[in-house]
């Protein structure tokens, strides 16, 4: 197999990444904060979806970020575009850790994070050619922008499970419906640039800490550091959102997400009513 190198100035930063393709042995690829990434090819579901993950192995003391990364974070990109028979790609994120540094707070992993990826092909019959980009952000004292490239065949034929893959997907936040969720509503008023957006979720303890996060539907619109507060067996959140417009919009409150980060577990939840 063949290692690239490309350098990318970004951020004032001067980052030369090695593409490695799977196989290659981490102490070959020399990423900034980066022990390895590459690829676990997984294996074909009865359903005819392909289960992959992203493997990422951090330096010590680094880390990188969760898919709504916070105020200080870098979020992760992901274009499938040049891939071959691939109808759908949906990606399961492991509970993540909540870090707070000058007052900002981030999501994040360290050491280590599989991120299990399902894809759902066009024809199951074939194999899957995935040629994927990827930029990450890696941080210990400064954040350092990282893009890969990454052309790997994943075989109909593999169909034994990864136990790797497997105790990633139990690593992923409850369900709203396991978690014992009650009720959950939306308040959304207009403010100058955007909207600010309310929720009141009725849902047991999960733990000390308690941290809220909203992610709108559409990526391109931030979403500020929600302001949690528990009060009973009620979790009330709020957060504004700013489109690249920077004005009011309508928001679909249905494909808004909230997951709540506790010391003792994490739950997803997928839309809220609007009240």
């Amino acid at each position: 197999m063949i290692v690239s190198l490309i350098c990318r100035l970004r951020f004032l930063v001067m980052t030369c990444v090695f593409l490695a393709m799977p196989g290659i042995a981490p102490a070959e690829a020399d990423l900034i904060g980066v022990q390895s990434i590459d690829i676990l090819s997984g294996w074909q579901k009865p359903d005819g979806h392909h289960m992959a993950a992203l493997r990422i192995r951090l330096k010590p003391g680094w880390k990188t970020y969760w898919r709504a990364p916070g105020d200080a974070g870098i979020p992760p990109q992901f274009d499938w575009s040049g891939s071959k028979n691939i109808k759908s790609v949906e990606m399961m994120w492991p509970r993540p850790e909540v870090a707070t540094l000058g007052g900002m707070r981030s999501i994040v992993y360290h050491n280590e994070v599989i991120i299990p990826l399902e894809f759902t092909p066009e024809a199951v019959e074939k194999p899957i050619e995935m040629k994927a980009q990827v930029t990450l952000g890696v941080c210990r004292d400064i954040c350092v922008p990282i893009s890969l490239q990454f052309n790997v065949d994943l075989s109909p034929d593999e169909t034994s499970p990864d136990p790797e893959i497997r105790q990633a997907l139990a690593a992923q936040p409850e369900t709203a419906q396991k978690a014992g969720v009650g009720a959950v509503t939306c308040q959304i008023e207009p403010i100058k640039d955007g909207l600010r957006v309310t929720a009141t979720i009725d849902i047991p303890s999960t733990g000390g800490e308690e941290t809220a996060v909203l992610e709108a539907p559409d990526q391109s619109i931030w979403v500020g550091q929600a302001e949690t507060v528990r009060k009973g067996g009620t979790l009330i959140a709020r957060a504004e959102m700013v489109p690249p417009s920077n004005a009011p919009f309508e928001l679909d409150s249905a494909k808004v997400r909230i997951t709540v980060l506790g010391s003792d577990r994490a739950v997803d939840i997928r839309g809220c009513t609007e009240s």
